[in-house]
């Protein structure tokens, strides 16, 4: 088995080559609540310090406002002007109300629901009237129009406090079913993914090392069950990156006992980026299409790496395998449902500010067949978060 990586990748320091060796090793098995310590916890509504959500709180006020004014317009035209002159106030007053949010998210989460509903509606109030102070301000010193107060500020205000509580509604809704019902339905179908072969030959494997190495059949075992435990998990969870890699180690010692010196794994580990939350389940499908796609499809074998790094303020997974050099399109065949999957359940976490990407790429020599390659992009999580 030529168990070389491609030039494309670099070579391992010869100073480390204990990273190839420990591959084989069995991670240590943790049980009961010791083993959910690391899993951050649950998203706040007032999560709202990411670009998507500002995009679509920002996208919606406007639509609405526009829609409004061109109750009163006489054209198109006139339509666009009123919701040009209207923006002059919605669109500060949508960008502070986000901002006040996003700074006070940590009290408003421990906050009790009365209080998150009446600090919504009464920033809203606020931040719109502000807006029409501002309107107002703009007319004085382009028209010399008078500002009047008392009941033009009014509409305006209510209409803020409307708009902010359906922003929260939406927000708490977003919070509670971060997977919506077909991205559970195929998470179901993902978790359903460890095959039943694969479960026998573990438990063959188990019942021979018996009788030679009690103890690593023990671990092959808990191995094996932290693997179904995590697989049955609930689909809305989070995790972090660590518990997953802990999870695809625990998948690849089993499998490397099963494949002996016909596979090899190599790990480049950066502790910073095990930090970044995820979804929960994602890079043990990763690895197992690999193993299937990559070594297991080859006679010969093949090789598998698993990186992380932190670049740009961003946690980046790359697992790159092997392809079979007798069909090197064939290793791509079954990475469709699983691909598609995980790219999903990314979006739905962290939405604009995470990258999927996964193909052939060819390697740096010709003679060599391409590489399969998965990358996934996430942001780190804030300081105040990862205390």
């Amino acid at each position: 088995m030529d168990s070389t990586e491609p030039k494309a990748f670099g070579a391992s320091p010869a100073s480390q080559p204990a990273a190839w060796e420990t591959s084989t090793q069995f991670a240590p098995t943790q049980f009961g609540p010791g083993a959910e310590g690391g899993r951050p916890p649950p998203p706040s509504p007032f999560d709202v310090c990411h670009v998507g959500v500002v995009l679509r709180v920002v996208m919606g006020v406007q639509l609405v406002v526009a829609l409004g004014v061109s109750f009163l317009a006489a054209s198109p035209l006139d339509a666009a002007s009123r919701w040009a002159q209207t923006m002059v106030a919605s669109l500060p007053a949508s960008l502070l109300w986000l901002v006040v949010a996003c700074a006070c998210r940590r009290w408003l989460t421990r906050a009790s629901e009365a209080a998150q509903w009446g600090f919504a509606a009464a920033l809203g109030a606020v931040c719109a009237g502000l807006g029409q102070w501002q309107s107002s301000w703009l007319d004085l010193a382009l028209s010399g129009q008078q500002m009047v107060w008392g009941w033009p500020q009014v509409p305006p205000m209510l209409t803020g406090a409307a708009m902010a509580c359906v922003g929260l509604a939406w927000l708490r809704h977003r919070a509670r079913s971060e997977l919506p019902a077909h991205a559970s339905a195929r998470l179901a179908e993902l978790q359903a993914r460890i095959r039943p072969h694969f479960l026998f030959n573990t438990l063959n494997t188990a019942i021979a090392l018996v009788q030679i190495d009690p103890q690593r059949a023990e671990s092959v075992l808990e191995d094996l069950a932290e693997l179904f435990r995590q697989a049955l998990a609930s689909p809305t969870m989070r995790t972090t990156l660590n518990a997953e890699i802990d999870l695809a180690q625990r998948y690849l010692s089993i499998e490397q006992l099963r494949f002996g010196e016909r596979v090899t794994v190599r790990w480049e580990l950066d502790d910073d980026a095990g930090r970044a939350e995820v979804p929960a389940l994602i890079l043990q499908p990763l690895v197992e299409n690999a193993v299937r796609h990559g070594i297991e499809a080859s006679p010969q074998g093949g090789w598998i790496v698993v990186r992380t790094k932190v670049q740009s303020g961003r946690a980046v997974l790359t697992v790159s395998n092997s392809v079979p050099a007798e069909t090197p399109t064939h290793s791509t065949a079954g990475h469709g449902i699983a691909l598609r999957n995980v790219r999903q359940r990314l979006k739905l976490m962290h939405d604009v500010e995470s990258d999927f990407e996964a193909g052939l790429q060819a390697s740096s020599d010709a003679r060599q067949p391409p590489v399969y390659v998965v990358r996934v992009a996430v942001p780190m999580p804030r300081k105040e978060n990862s205390r």
